[in-house]
């Protein structure tokens, strides 16, 4: 079942988002040469704790940590660890925040140090999917534009779109209906409504689209072990133009 959010309901999950992006700013401040993948998810739990949030991946379906945390070849769900971050790298951190009975989620994937420019570019034009896919959110289109925006535009870059892997609805429960593809075809799936708020998270492969899980049964990362780019916002469909209700803002100040 597909739950359409109120008014009020949107604004408890802005609040959310607000802690949320506030938690991923601190965890940018910290990216750089020499630091743990730990040290960034203590800090992130910390943050969202200080401010009254929990940090929703903690406990979920058996998941011990704040942050999913995914260098280099891994996609998604990796674990923070005492593994220190190398020029070189790229790392996306993805994180949820639990505030009011409210989920909200986003993503965003850091260079570190001196990284190849074909990487860079692969980190800008996957963010730029998001938001292409994002101003699709709109009512009346459906899923499958938004899923099209997302490939079209990748594909054009030579990159792979991961298939295994999508977005959500978000809610009161992390994941909710519907299942949110970065692939698909304009005028097909689901209808869009106002009130629907979706997890769109773009998870784009420099390489092949295929991916492996690890033998811990979270980590995802390339088949071809070629770096991966994810960028996430929560956003609402509305009748004229998206809402995105997580922010970039933190996280680009603390970069600057």
């Amino acid at each position: 079942m597909i739950v359409y959010k109120t008014e009020e309901e949107i604004e408890l999950i802005r609040a959310s988002a607000k802690v949320l992006a506030q938690a991923h700013g601190e965890v940018a401040g910290m990216i750089k040469e020499g630091v743990t993948t730990r040290a960034l998810d203590q800090r992130a739990e910390e943050f969202i704790r200080d401010h009254g949030g929990l940090p929703s991946f903690k406990g979920y379906n058996g998941f011990e940590y704040s942050l999913c945390i995914s260098p280099n070849s891994v996609v998604v769900h990796g674990f923070p660890s005492d593994y220190q971050l190398k020029s070189g790298d790229v790392v996306s951190v993805d994180c949820g925040v639990l505030l009011n009975g409210y989920h909200a989620d986003s993503a965003y994937t850091y260079p570190v140090g001196e990284v190849a420019p074909e990487v860079l570019k692969l980190l800008e034009e996957t963010k730029k999917s998001l938001y292409l896919g994002i101003e699709q959110a709109v009512a009346g289109n459906r899923m499958g534009d938004l899923g099209y925006a997302i490939q079209n535009h990748v594909e054009k870059q030579g990159y792979g779109v991961v298939r295994e892997l999508v977005g959500h609805g978000i809610g009161q429960k992390l994941h909710e209906r519907p299942e949110v593809p970065n692939y698909g075809k304009r005028g097909a799936g689901l209808k869009l409504q106002a009130g629907l708020v979706l997890a769109i998270e773009p998870m784009v492969n420099l390489g092949t689209k295929n991916v492996v899980q690890e033998k811990d049964g979270w980590t995802i990362r390339t088949k071809d072990y070629k770096p991966s780019a994810h960028f996430e916002h929560t956003v609402v469909v509305r009748k004229d133009k998206a809402e995105i209700l997580t922010s970039f803002e933190y996280i680009e100040k603390a970069l600057q």
